[in-house]
């Protein structure tokens, strides 16, 4: 899809988003009016309207793909959303589910009831209903299995079994297998009496009679080949082949790199018990992403925007609190050097900007150092000399940047010693910005913590509270 016809995509989403929030907002002020109506028609009239608004919002939903409508739910207010999502088809309950945000889907769950809960889980495959089964209430999901066939039961508590980090979490069952002593013809008229092949079927799984991954068959080899040729003649024996108990985003990454749509999943033995496909690799990616961002935020959890006051409260209050508490030690920082800024009042208008490009550099550091860390680019044998590489760039850019605030201000206050003093106490803080960008998300990983965790809200105190102290200080020392 060109950049064109994504723009597009996304004006004609923002266009129907806009038209339910005003066919909401119509008939929010009818229902009004009529309300402040009086007459024997007056329930009539209303009951009229109320229904033609209803009619035309489901039309425009029934309209929409799943991931646009749940696109407009997650954009809606909570009275809002619960309205549209009651216009929803019920057969379409199960796709929207699992196209939301899990914060806006824990909000949809609770309005439905156990009835309609079972129908939509009854929709959807093994792999789905493994990705919902941990947000239903636990007599749904009871429930659910009883109604599973055999083979669909063992699918789901396969993939319930494993971590939702793990490639089993996120696998899929539905995937066509052939033969290798089979030629290319046979396998055509095989296709042919599917009523349809899964999403994203590329490639064709060749396995043997006890279900030992061979090979695969790319759909593209079979179409341009001849038909009387084998199987075995064709396939490729040495695809990219991936272990339930493996990290899902190390697959994602293996994804990227190799250009894949579909791979295969093996057992310890070699034998095929699912695939992985482009779709969920492209969800997890986005969802590690999405991730990482709230993380560095220092947020616990994704939050609904429209989340009550109580529970964004709780989302934010625990790195507020961390934040409260580093901010009172660069208070104490100052305190300690409240007589020399009463002798010389430029420390205080000077002292916030060592301390806020600081902090700028040491999230630059950090944001590279998160990232090379989730790509894998970070070992030990390389630390050192990232360390070396980073306190180098901040070296230059302190002696730099620090000497151009260092003549301004000479300029602003003519006194050279003050530019020298700002010139030293940038550099400095820059270093030790660098210092803690890689010491950090190095230290949380090695705790067994998202290395992202706080990031941003750690490096900003370091920043803060020593580059007032190093300016301060150096001030303190050599210019009273």
């Amino acid at each position: 899809m060109t950049e064109v016809e994504v723009k597009k995509t996304q004006e004609s989403l923002q266009d129907r988003l806009a038209q339910v929030v005003e066919l909401l907002q119509r008939q929010r002020v009818v229902e009004d009016l009529t309300h402040r109506q009086e007459g024997h028609h007056h329930d009539l009239v209303e009951n009229l309207v109320h229904r033609q608004n209803l009619v035309e919002l489901q039309r425009k939903l029934d309209d929409l793909h799943s991931a646009d409508v749940a696109y407009i739910l997650e954009a809606l207010p909570l009275d809002d959303r619960l309205t549209v999502w009651q216009l929803v088809k019920a057969e379409r309950d199960g796709d929207i589910l699992l196209e939301v945000s899990d914060s806006v889907r824990e909000t949809l769950i609770a309005d439905m009831d156990d009835h309609e809960l079972l129908a939509a889980a009854k929709e959807m495959d093994a792999d789905e209903l493994a990705d919902l089964a941990p947000e239903l209430p636990r007599d749904v999901v009871h429930e659910l299995m009883e109604t599973l066939d055999a083979q669909q039961r063992e699918r789901v508590r396969s993939a319930l079994s494993y971590d939702e980090e793990q490639v089993g979490a996120l696998m899929d069952f539905e995937m066509v297998t052939i033969r290798e002593d089979v030629s290319l013809e046979v396998v055509l008229r095989y296709l042919r009496r599917l009523k349809e092949l899964p999403g994203h079927t590329d490639k064709l799984f060749v396995v043997d009679y006890d279900g030992i991954l061979k090979g695969v068959l790319p759909i593209k080899r079979l179409l341009v080949n001849d038909p009387e040729k084998r199987v075995a003649d064709v396939m490729a024996d040495d695809p990219v082949v991936f272990h339930p108990e493996e990290d899902a985003y190390d697959a994602a990454q293996a994804f990227e790199r190799y250009d894949l749509v579909s791979a295969p999943v093996v057992d310890k033995n070699g034998r095929l018990i699912g695939r992985l496909t482009i779709d969920e690799m492209v969800d997890l990616i986005r969802e590690e992403s999405e991730t990482e961002v709230l993380n560095m935020a220092g947020l616990r959890e994704e939050e609904d925007i429209f989340a009550s006051v109580w529970r964004s409260l709780r989302n934010r209050w625990a790195w507020l609190a961390i934040n409260l508490i580093t901010a009172f030690v660069a208070s104490r920082v100052i305190g300690l050097f409240e007589g020399s800024i009463e002798k010389l009042v430029a420390l205080a208008a000077l002292m916030p900007i060592v301390a806020g490009i600081g902090g700028n550099s040491g999230n630059q550091t950090i944001t590279m150092i998160v990232r090379a860390m989730a790509l894998d680019q970070v070992s030990p044998g390389n630390t050192s000399r990232l360390m070396r590489k980073e306190l180098a760039v901040a070296l230059i850019n302190g002696l730099v940047w620090g000497g151009v605030i260092g003549v301004v201000a000479y300029l602003l206050y003519g006194s050279w010693s003050l530019g020298v003093v700002m010139t030293a106490a940038m550099t400095l803080n820059l270093l030790l910005a660098a210092l803690m960008g890689v010491l950090i998300p190095m230290t949380l990983a090695r705790l067994g913590r998202d290395p992202a965790m706080g990031a941003s809200v750690m490096i900003t105190a370091m920043t803060d509270s020593g580059g007032f102290f190093i300016f301060l200080g150096l001030a303190t020392i050599f210019l009273l």
